[in-house]
């Protein structure tokens, strides 16, 4: 196993008071989480949350701001993760669009909601990037450099 981080990307998308959410599995677990999964080589990051967000939950989206970038390092398989998390508007439901084979559904759910599932949350970014989210945190997607 390499030592090197996964870069990983996520999406924020809030409507209506209710965040897009997955419910996937993940070792073994049924779990929780923004759509998110990884930097594929050659791929820009925006690119990434775009195509991982439509692949886990068949909503197009449209990146607008960058949310944070978040470190976790998983007890559960010693893998550091460096997540890059965006804020995304929801344009369309893409209805024949098939999911990843571990997502089980795409779901829209409240902070409070989102909240009461934390034991089932796939890490503890899950929580931290919904609280940054209703905090206003954001910024410019011109941080990021780079094609």
């Amino acid at each position: 196993m390499s030592d090197l981080p996964h870069i990983t990307v996520a999406t924020v998308v809030e409507r209506q008071g209710r965040f897009l959410m997955v419910k996937e599995r993940a070792a073994g677990s049924i779990v929780y989480n923004q759509p998110a999964g990884h930097l594929e080589n050659g791929e820009s990051l925006i690119a990434a949350a775009c195509r991982e967000t439509l692949e886990e939950t068949r909503w197009r989206v449209e990146v607008n701001a960058l949310l944070g970038i978040y470190h976790y390092r998983s007890s559960a398989n010693n893998i550091t993760y460096i997540r890059h998390c965006f804020i995304a508007h929801a344009l369309e439901e893409v209805p024949q669009a098939s999911l990843d084979p571990d997502i089980i559904e795409a779901v829209w759910l409240s902070r409070d909601e989102i909240a009461d599932l934390q034991s089932q949350h796939r890490s503890p970014i899950v929580m931290a990037a919904i609280d940054d989210f209703n905090q206003g945190i954001s910024f410019p997607l011109t941080l990021i450099h780079g094609s």
